[in-house]
């Protein structure tokens, strides 16, 4: 593990790789009882070469520093954490899977360590990362999900640290996933009530962003991908930003970030206008939604078309530039899944992919 400690009046200490092991905190330190800590999520992958590769990592250094300062953890170099970061990933090289699907998981964290029972400005943090092999987030793979759409907790609200990955976003979240596992779903929607009579204002799905693929109503028949905006309730995912990169890239649909009703996918799939719902994540990447199970019991029942799916993933790996997307069938899942994987793995030439030498 890399463990970097810092004092108020000393800055941050040499950072060191020790042996993974307990942290000694005091019983008053300030993370065990203010919730004042952040963390990030981020993976390295194994390519078909034998590299080691990181998708993105620039963005979780620049996510964890604006979470730290939300909560008025200490400044740090972005850039210096990062190579830190990749020195741990050359003595621990020998963990990372190479099969496709499986990395090797990083949680950089910072908590505040000074042991102060007062709800101040820490004098004293410790910054660490530990790793471990993962495999896929969802064990049944590229299959759809059912997710219990909760409009009574909030997981962030207007104001808040929604936007910040810190511990205090997902503690709230563990009753409202269990009572969805015991309706038979496997993560929650969160939908804001906002007064204004439109089911509410749509937001994450447990650990995922959300975004849908519908058509409109007007004679076109264009196709929309739209995901909640970055509102300060939103965390700004990188495999979210990553997929309304790439979706643009395709040119063959509208790409939307803006305010959405629960009622506007409701309506749509009523009138058979949604094509793909779905999820991302670090963890899970893509995850295909088939339906929504409303507090009532209402189910609302989702498109997903398997079979279009498994087209894209079956491609080649790195031979979508030659794919003819006007004769191939629509799957925002599968295409998504299949170029993200050629990213991860160096199977294309990409600027997301960051090589550990």
């Amino acid at each position: 593990m890399l463990q970097i400690t810092w004092t108020e009046a000393h800055g941050w200490k040499a950072p060191a790789i020790n042996p993974l092991g307990p942290l000694t905190l005091h019983p008053c330190s300030q993370v065990l009882h203010y919730a004042i800590e952040c963390f990030e999520g981020m993976k390295a992958f194994r390519g078909k070469d034998g590299c080691v590769r990181l998708f993105r990592p620039d963005m979780n250094m620049h996510r964890l520093f604006c979470s730290a300062a939300r909560i008025g953890l200490p400044h740090f170099d972005k850039v210096a954490l990062l190579e830190c970061i990749k020195e741990l990933l050359r003595v621990e090289k020998d963990w990372i899977p190479s099969e496709e699907g499986f990395s090797l998981y990083i949680r950089p964290t910072m908590i505040a360590t000074d042991s102060v029972l007062g709800l101040a400005p820490t004098k004293e943090a410790m910054l660490f990362v530990v790793l471990s092999p993962v495999g896929p987030y969802f064990p049944s793979g590229l299959k759809p999900i059912r997710l219990l759409v909760d409009t009574k907790h909030a997981r962030a609200f207007p104001g808040g640290v929604g936007n910040n990955k810190v511990g205090g976003n997902y503690a709230p979240t563990l009753v409202p996933q269990k009572q969805a596992a015991e309706r038979g779903c496997s993560q929650v929607l969160y939908v804001l009530q906002d007064g204004l009579g439109k089911g509410g204002l749509v937001g994450e799905a447990g650990a995922m962003n959300l975004f849908v693929l519908l058509r409109s109503t007007n004679l076109n028949e264009e196709l929309e991908l739209v995901t909640p905006a970055l509102d300060g309730t939103i965390l700004p995912g990188v495999t979210r930003d990553s997929v309304l990169r790439l979706s643009k890239s395709f040119g063959n649909m509208k790409v939307s970030e803006r305010q959405l009703y629960f009622n506007e996918i409701e309506d749509a799939a009523s009138e058979g206008r949604v094509i793909e719902v779905f999820g991302t994540g670090t963890a899970c990447m893509i995850q295909p939604i088939s339906g929504f199970v409303k507090e009532d019991g209402t189910e609302i029942s989702l498109k997903f078309d398997s079979k279009a799916a498994e087209y894209w993933l079956r491609k080649l790996p790195g031979s979508l530039s030659n794919c003819n997307q006007d004769y191939e069938p629509i799957s925002l899942c599968g295409r998504l899944t299949r170029k993200l994987l050629d990213i991860y793995y160096g199977y294309t030439e990409h600027p997301w992919s960051v090589v550990v030498n």
